[in-house]
């Protein structure tokens, strides 16, 4: 019977800061999304008066279906802001859609790792996808060229969790300056979306950490079945 002791080492222990971050975003923001900001803005306004301070006219604001689903799609140059963000006058939301929209800043400046992230989602989709498949088929079969393949095409993916960290923390930096700069919310508001934020950056560090992970697993399950 084959152990997988590096999946147990190595993987496990990203997975159980995955769950634990994901825990700790849930909490905070449905913590700070039961508090409203003083200034009663929604995130909806407060995406479009962000935008509008930083001269941007050509992005369109809308709905999207979901909890925490909110995000920026530079192709169609739309910011989503899911149901509990969009018409809701809370910090929370406030937080999480200028997070949003400091990604429509990022495209906006021509902010460089964004637009490699960007560059590198059908890479990540193959790979993430087909990657390991082809890693653990080439194992199986002892099959070299095939390993390498996968792992390969796995490291696209994981090359792109680890774009995602700066792109993320950079629209956090920039939220929490603009809102700031702006007084939209208060310091003690502007606290609350720290720890919102904070809580969903730790699920990108773990989502990191986990495709890392399982990239080394990769390597050194076939290292050991060509010896």
């Amino acid at each position: 019977m084959y152990f997988d002791y590096y999946y147990l080492v190595l993987v496990v222990p990203t997975l159980i800061l995955s769950l634990i971050a994901q825990v700790m975003v849930k909490s905070a923001f449905s913590k700070y999304s039961k508090i409203r900001c003083s200034q009663n803005i929604s995130g909806r306004d407060a995406a479009a008066l962000l935008m509008r301070k930083n001269g941007i006219d050509d992005v369109a604001i809308e709905p999207v279906r979901g909890s925490l689903t909110d995000h920026y799609d530079p192709g169609a140059k739309k910011l989503r802001l899911s149901e509990s963000v969009y018409a809701t006058p809370s910090i929370a939301a406030v937080g999480v859609a200028a997070h949003e929209t400091g990604h429509a800043i990022q495209h906006a400046t021509h902010y460089g790792p964004l637009a490699l992230r960007s560059t590198l989602v059908p890479v990540a989709n193959i790979g993430s996808s087909f990657g390991p498949i082809l890693a653990i088929g080439g194992i199986f079969f002892s099959l070299p060229f095939l390993i390498n393949i996968g792992i390969l095409l796995f490291a696209g993916a994981v090359l792109f969790y680890i774009i995602t960290l700066p792109v993320e923390f950079n629209a956090s930096t920039r939220a929490l300056a603009i809102l700031r700069r702006e007084n939209v919310l208060t310091p003690a508001e502007l606290s609350g979306v720290r720890k919102v934020l904070t809580a969903a950056a730790l699920t990108y560090v773990a989502s990191a950490l986990t495709a890392i992970a399982s990239l080394l697993r990769l390597i050194l399950i076939s290292q050991n079945r060509r010896r």
